[in-house]
């Protein structure tokens, strides 16, 4: 469950013009347009997730971690 909501933050996040660490690298005033349905903006172009899933799974909790390296 939680590899499937990675893989959909991460399919947002490039839909939004967002690279692996939260920085907005888009070109399109229409990525920023809806971004505050799923990001908050933490400080100048850096967004975060407004939702996080967690499971304490050690296999799963790696292979989240490793998305975005």
């Amino acid at each position: 469950g939680n590899q499937i909501g990675a893989a959909f933050w991460q399919t947002i996040s490039g839909e939004h013009g967002l690279d692996g660490s939260g920085v907005y690298n888009g070109t399109s005033d229409l990525q920023l347009e809806r971004m505050n349905v799923y990001f908050n903006e933490a400080s100048g172009n850096w967004f975060v997730p407004r939702a996080v899933l967690v499971d304490l799974e050690p296999g799963t909790m790696d292979a989240v971690r490793a998305v975005g390296r």
